[in-house]
């Protein structure tokens, strides 16, 4: 484990958490030192109710950072059910977005609950925030992000230089 002192509440913190199947990651922030201005996007990549997901993305300190993501602009990417906690914090409200879309639409039911115009379409762009409907996307969504941060013509080279048609 490797721990440090959390200066705004003065107490030892885990750098590592557990992510999904048990797999340890070291983080390199916790919410507390995230200062936005220091990055250009948020990438959130989906993750599985029954190992605590939603409970990890619907935090309010996380709901808080999508939120000041939003409110300057910034782009906001997400793959499968990433979309929902951008539903619930309220910036996709009267939005164009997507999500999960298998399972009977369930997922994408209820992103429309958070008063969502939901497209059932691979990959949905909104704005500032790029959403898709399912872990196929990824690769996609990562080439819009890179459109966005750079342009078409660097998206085209790196797609091209990773084999992708």
């Amino acid at each position: 484990m490797i721990w440090s002192r959390c200066y705004c509440c003065d107490m030892w913190i885990t750098r590592q958490v557990l992510s999904t199947f048990n797999i340890p990651v070291i983080v390199s922030k916790i919410f507390e030192e995230i200062n936005i201005d220091d990055y250009d996007a948020l990438a959130i990549p989906g993750g599985f109710e029954e190992f605590g997901f939603y409970e990890d993305v619907y935090d309010e300190r996380f709901q808080s950072l999508i939120r000041e993501f939003d409110a300057k602009n910034k782009i906001i990417a997400t793959i499968c059910v990433a979309a929902l906690p951008l539903g619930r914090s309220g910036i996709l409200n009267g939005r164009k977005a997507t999500t999960y879309h298998l399972d009977g639409g369930k997922r994408q039911n209820q992103l429309k609950g958070f008063h969502v115009n939901v497209i059932n379409e691979p990959i949905v762009v909104d704005r500032n925030v790029i959403t898709s409907y399912c872990p196929e996307t990824a690769p996609g969504v990562a080439f819009k992000l890179l459109e966005l941060l750079t342009s078409i013509e660097l998206m085209e080279i790196v797609k091209q230089a990773m084999g992708f048609k």
